[in-house]
């Protein structure tokens, strides 16, 4: 096996080689990214990884041992940064296995034996293809966590609860209505409601493409629970079509005031809680 403790003081006396060829190779990859990174935080990052690297080496070629910690979490930092920078899996794991060549030139002056120098460029080669997955899964992990993130916004901006008068607070949905997102859905609703007290909570699903059973069950779901708030729900939006779907399902929606449009669930809103709206007159310009 590689000397390590050879090899990471090989590493740490011969640093600044290393860091020049290795920054250079990286500025000649055609996988460099310079309208995502400076020069100047690539060499920075470098150098840094360097420096971790020849220390954790004194401790062993396990990188799951503690004496890697330090490379761990800088391999984490990085593959956050990158992601935010907008880098792809595979442009973020060739930031460490672009430092084979230099590392084996490394190699090549400090071990004389030859099969004692294929044996320890093997041995180098395996570490490097670790340090350049586990960076690679990390990229993985923080774009999906990102993803994940942005999925959650969109829901609940997709998902705006409007107070339309006082008591009165109408939903409109856009889109497929799934498990995630009628939990959201729920959450906001229930939120206005105990924010506001509303009496009315109106539940527009025009822009829902389609009404199946489990569609059906989930504004069923968010009708009662909207009722143990203590308000009322309207769902609007029954077109023809979905009407026909409904009754095929064999859906019960008996106890569930249903109307053709939003207009016409308001009118119905503003009559359970003794409002109304008056016409004004509106004066008509002298001639």
């Amino acid at each position: 096996m590689v000397n390590q403790n050879k090899l990471a003081e090989s590493v740490r006396t011969q640093q600044e080689v290393i860091l020049k060829d290795w920054v250079a190779f990286q500025l000649a990859a055609t996988s460099l990214r310079r309208d995502l990174m400076k020069e100047s935080e690539l060499r920075d990052q470098s150098r840094e990884f360097l420096s971790l690297f020849a220390q954790a080496l004194h401790g062993g070629s396990d990188i799951g041992d503690p004496s890697w910690k330090p490379v761990r979490d800088f391999l984490a930092q990085t593959a956050r940064s990158r992601v935010a920078q907008g880098f792809t899996p595979s442009e973020t794991a060739m930031f460490i296995f672009s430092l084979k060549q230099s590392l084996f030139d490394v190699i090549r002056t400090t071990v004389k034996d030859p099969k004692e120098l294929v044996t320890d460029m093997w041995a180098a080669t395996v570490l490097l293809d670790k340090l350049g997955l586990q960076i690679m899964e990390l990229h993985q992990q923080n774009r999906e966590e990102v993803i994940h993130r942005q999925q959650e916004e969109l829901l609940e901006l997709s998902t705006p609860v409007v107070q339309l008068f006082d008591n009165i607070l109408a939903l409109p949905l856009i889109g497929t209505l799934d498990s995630a997102r009628t939990q959201i859905v729920m959450e906001n609703l229930l939120q206005r409601i105990v924010e506001t007290g509303a009496m009315i909570a109106i539940i527009d699903i025009t822009g829902v493409p389609t009404v199946d059973t489990l569609v059906a069950q989930h504004l069923l779901k968010t009708v009662a629970a909207a009722r143990l708030m203590g308000a009322d729900c309207i769902i609007s939006g029954i077109r023809p079509q979905i009407a026909q779907t409904i009754v095929h399902l064999g859906v019960d929606l008996s106890e569930v005031t249903t109307k053709a449009t939003l207009a016409d669930a308001f009118t119905i809103a503003l009559q359970r809680t003794g409002a109304s709206i008056m016409k004004s007159a509106v004066a008509r310009p002298k001639e």
